[in-house]
């Protein structure tokens, strides 16, 4: 099959499609043939190097973690899906990677709704993961004042609307240009910046319950007087987390918590109610993957960046 690889770490021009064995569903996974696929900032980190210490790959490595496509091989013990369903999902990380492919091996997922394109479900499970864990962390439900840094990227936007729909108030920061962006997807918007602690206290008087930086541009500092105690920041971005005291989220793989399953399908369950959508970046052929990569290294990218095939 043809995926996207690199077989040195770099810059985008190390990426090559290349053709490479197709994977096959073990017990307990399904094999979809993959109709668009996630790119992730983490994908971008993984080529350049910066976690070759944290996590060394075997090369070449197949890139990308989330998919959307058409089931093709339903593994062992497997139920509840068949060969021709429509589903979105998380390819195992406990292997790095594999979606940014003519076929990908999930290890979970959930029904595509007919309410988002290829596109946007290509585009959807890694994000909807990452913001479920985090708002549980946080505790966010209904009356929670929630704070998120850089709201109008692919992990802000999907957490402004699960947070919204959870009942939560939301004040989400984004560059001017993005702030009426943000407001249509149900968060207060306001600037980043110098300034912060003030702007956020005119818009929530009585202050926030819990912060959630999506951004990692630095302003962990700020983001703990805001919330109170370091304890109620959570970060995804920031490698400088524990110096401040916060916790920096990651997955431990989807397939050791029940919990990204049941995100997946309020996720799926509130498109179909026309309360959720993936805002796209935008959309490349998997031959000009590079470009997408650049993109998504500029830091500004609106929503999410997916490759199709």
């Amino acid at each position: 099959m043809r995926a996207l690889t690199f077989s040195e770490y770099g810059p985008t021009s190390v990426l090559e499609v290349s053709d490479v064995p197709e994977p096959h569903a073990g017990p307990g996974r399904i094999r979809v043939a993959v109709r668009a696929s996630g790119v992730t900032p983490s994908d971008c980190s993984l080529r350049s190097g910066r976690f070759r210490d944290l996590m060394p790959l075997g090369l070449p490595h197949v890139l990308g973690v989330d998919a959307a496509g058409v089931v093709d091989e339903v593994g062992t013990g497997v139920t509840g899906v068949r060969p021709g369903d429509e589903v979105f999902g998380i390819v195992d990380l406990a292997v790095l990677g594999g979606a940014n492919a003519e076929y990908a091996v999930l290890a979970v997922w959930a029904p595509k709704p007919d309410a988002l394109s290829w596109e946007e479900a290509g585009g959807a499970a890694a994000n909807v993961e990452t913001a479920t864990r985090t708002l549980d962390r946080l505790k966010v439900t209904a009356g929670t004042t929630l704070l998120i840094e850089g709201a109008a990227g692919g992990v802000g936007t999907v957490a402004v609307q699960v947070a919204v729909a959870r009942g939560a108030t939301v004040i989400g920061t984004a560059g001017a240009h993005n702030h009426e962006f943000v407001a249509e997807l149900g968060a207060i918007s306001t600037t980043y910046g110098p300034g912060l602690g003030e702007r956020v206290a005119a818009l929530a008087p009585d202050g926030v319950d819990a912060v959630l930086d999506c951004a990692g541009s630095g302003s962990l500092p700020d983001l703990v007087d805001l919330a109170g105690s370091p304890d109620r920041v959570v970060t995804i971005a920031d490698l400088n987390a524990a110096k401040y005291g916060v916790h920096l989220s990651a997955s431990a793989g989807p397939g050791a918590d029940p919990q990204a399953v049941e995100g997946l399908a309020a996720a799926a369950a509130l498109a179909q109610q026309g309360r959720f959508t993936v805002p796209l970046a935008a959309a490349f052929t998997i031959d000009n993957a590079a470009a997408a990569h650049e993109l998504s290294e500029t830091g500004h990218a609106r929503g999410k960046i997916v490759l199709t095939f």
